[in-house]
């Protein structure tokens, strides 16, 4: 099995895409880093729906609203390049800040109306960061099919409407959110958890999933030791993110 290729700056992958067969078709996995089962799920259907996977790994700045938590991100460099390996990734965007943003984030994407809501409404600026990055992504991958995950699904929901409301010709397809056994959803974030607050986060997951109304569910988060950010229903879904010390978990459900 061959080792992916790395592209540092746009210019070099916009060069390799462009020159592609006409018929060859291209997935696109856009990440943080800090990979796990979850992405790997993301580039496993990548791999069955195309002829080549590009992964991005970019820990973008504009979408952290707290400085800290940017600091925080898990960098796990050599682990990630395994598993873009093992899941025959074909190239890997690995970019810097001053390549993606040669602006300096001077022009950026902004949705003024679900971005502003759920974790919008909590971390001002972050759909924006989110949106912008995204673009930019797409246009230098310029995929046939973009893979996110479910978890995300605000983000999801965002990117598609994006895509629908600039006339995008990509296709943004939804993987369904990867779980561990507890029934936490996979998360770069999770390995920040203490041993006693990771025992203690399935039940995010699981009073999700067990409450009869979105009060109800805040208010047993909140007795078992969350700091609840907020729990709401919306067109038949769930969405609820709350902290465990200093560590933000999101999920989301059908009800």
């Amino acid at each position: 099995m061959s080792l992916p290729v790395i592209f540092r700056n746009p210019e070099e992958l916009i060069r390799w895409r462009k020159s592609l067969a006409v018929d060859k078709s291209v997935g696109f996995v856009p990440t943080m880093g800090a990979l796990h089962a979850g992405h790997e799920s993301l580039l496993i259907t990548s791999s069955k729906e195309n002829d080549f996977t590009v992964l991005s790994i970019f820990v973008n700045p504009t979408q952290f609203n707290n400085p800290d938590d940017l600091e925080k991100y898990p960098s796990t460099w050599e682990k990630d390049l395994s598993l873009a390996e093992k899941n025959a990734v074909d190239v890997i965007f690995y970019p810097e800040y001053k390549l993606m943003y040669p602006d300096d984030y001077k022009f950026k994407v902004t949705e003024n109306d679900f971005s502003l809501k759920l974790c919008g409404a909590h971390r001002p600026g972050h759909f924006d960061g989110v949106l912008s990055v995204v673009m930019k992504l797409l246009n230098i991958v310029s995929p046939d099919r973009a893979y996110f995950g479910e978890k995300d699904y605000q983000q999801m929901t965002l990117i598609q409407k994006m895509k629908e409301a600039f006339f995008l010709p990509f296709e943004i397809k939804a993987v369904a959110t990867m779980r561990e056994q507890d029934g936490l959803a996979m998360s770069s974030r999770n390995v920040r958890l203490t041993a006693a607050q990771r025992e203690q986060a399935p039940l995010l997951y699981k009073i999700m999933t067990t409450s009869k109304t979105a009060s109800e569910a805040s208010e047993k988060l909140q007795k078992a030791g969350f700091k609840v950010d907020y729990i709401e229903d919306h067109d038949g879904r769930r969405f609820a993110a709350a902290f465990l010390g200093d560590v933000r978990l999101i999920d989301n459900v059908k009800i």
